[in-house]
């Protein structure tokens, strides 16, 4: 753990920050040209311990995944027995073991200490209807053992995919190369969370050339057939430009984003709508997206069940804001790296906010904020979140800044440069 004293902002901030590739993206393309026809060439993508969990992954597979310059050279192989480690990254815990079901002997797989406290039961379950055996213990969780055959029979797979979008991604990934292909229909009361990163999964499969779509509200189908191989140019990632898009926001600084796509199948770019709606000038053009600061900061009233990854960044802003902020449809949020509701509303009440945890949601009311520790619980955007805070509210100190790795390589080099213009 890196404890790290988050700067106070003592003027305006206005800089340009070009982030790194986005891992979502970085994490689909991998596996997908792990299972591609020929080699596969991935354009700047992210290089931080998600990503290089997942290509750690696929190498003790059998993938000969090389670097060449700032890009990942990605040769497919006959997949093999293997020991997994998958750290506390969900695309690896829940994208490689319907891949790890096609080698030939068992794949283990185990993780982080909390690793082990994050749902899987709905992926296992999904992987036997499949045709898959697991060796879990009846726990629905990791550690356990993919017992690879060689190959999967695939068909039709009924689960409730309310926890996570990523029980949909991971079998929709490897489905191709099932025997039956794959048709996934969500069971849940309510809808799948994070459904932007359902169609990011169906684009990057059809741009290899898988017949692969969304059938029908909550059901997705994907053909057996051929996984061509390509070029893939990883986009900036957008979730992770939220601290410091909101530090313009928060400052009344202005902050440009450049390489922001027009069009893109990324949550984060959302940000456009969220912080105009929380009083910033928002505007998109040939360079980049520019946020400023109008020097206020205005209550939100917002779903974010579409975009939930995105919700400590703005409850940071809305604890700072000039009225009261209401968040729901999140409660999926309590399966990710931590309880993030629980987190952020005891993190916020230690430093003086006046926060109200409901099971799908948070109410903020902001209050005079003082100095203190702010706990990341080992979650990259808890610790992202702290740095909002420590712009405006002197003496926060983030326990863990380290955890920003897992997405981001040098957050706190990112912040000073940020500061200093």
């Amino acid at each position: 753990m890196q404890s790290w004293a988050a700067p106070r902002a003592e003027r305006p901030v206005r800089a340009t920050v070009a982030v790194p590739g986005s891992k979502s993206l970085t994490n689909r393309l991998l596996l997908l040209a792990a299972i591609a026809d020929g080699p596969s060439r991935l354009i700047a993508p992210l290089r931080a311990r998600d990503t290089e969990l997942m290509a750690t992954a696929l190498r003790g597979l059998g993938v000969g995944i090389d670097d060449d310059g700032g890009d990942w050279v990605v040769t497919p192989g006959s997949l093999h027995a293997a020991a997994i480690d998958t750290g506390l990254a969900g695309t690896v815990m829940r994208f490689v073991p319907p891949l790890a079901a096609l080698a030939d002997g068992p794949v283990s797989f185990d993780g982080d200490e909390y690793a082990r406290e994050r749902p899987m039961a709905t992926l296992l379950d999904g992987l036997r209807q499949a045709g898959v055996d697991i060796d879990d213990g009846g726990r629905g969780r990791m550690p356990f053992t993919v017992l690879g055959r060689g190959s999967v029979a695939g068909g039709s797979v009924h689960i409730d995919a309310s926890a996570s979008s990523q029980f949909v991604s991971g079998l929709l990934l490897a489905a191709a190369r099932y025997d039956k292909g794959v048709e996934i229909t969500h069971t849940g009361d309510g809808s799948v969370p994070s459904l932007p990163h359902i169609d990011m999964t169906l684009a990057v499969l059809q741009a290899a050339g898988v017949d692969a779509s969304c059938v029908a509200p909550g059901v997705w189908h994907v053909a057996p057939g051929p996984v061509a191989a390509g070029q893939h140019e990883v986009e900036p990632d957008l979730s992770n430009a939220a601290p410091f898009l909101a530090a313009a926001l928060v400052t009344g600084g202005a902050v440009t984003v450049p390489g922001w796509p027009a069009a893109t199948t990324q949550a984060g770019d959302a940000l456009r709508d969220l912080l105009a709606a929380m009083g910033a000038d928002v505007r998109l053009d040939g360079g980049g997206l520019t946020v400023t600061g109008t020097g206020t900061i205005t209550g939100l009233a917002a779903d974010l069940h579409d975009v939930g990854e995105l919700t400590p960044v703005l409850a940071a802003a809305a604890a700072l804001a000039d009225g009261p902020s209401t968040f729901t449809g999140i409660g999926h949020l309590r399966g990710h790296e931590t309880d993030r509701l629980a987190a952020l509303c005891t993190e916020l009440t230690n430093l003086g906010g006046d926060v109200v945890e409901h099971p799908d949601g948070l109410s903020i009311t902001p209050r005079e904020l003082h100095a203190g520790v702010w706990r990341a619980y080992a979650d990259h955007r808890m610790a992202t979140a702290g740095a909002v805070i420590g712009l405006a509210v002197a003496g926060v100190e983030v326990d863990d800044i380290g955890t920003t790795y897992k997405t981001l390589p040098d957050f706190p080099g990112m912040w000073s440069a940020l500061l200093a213009g």
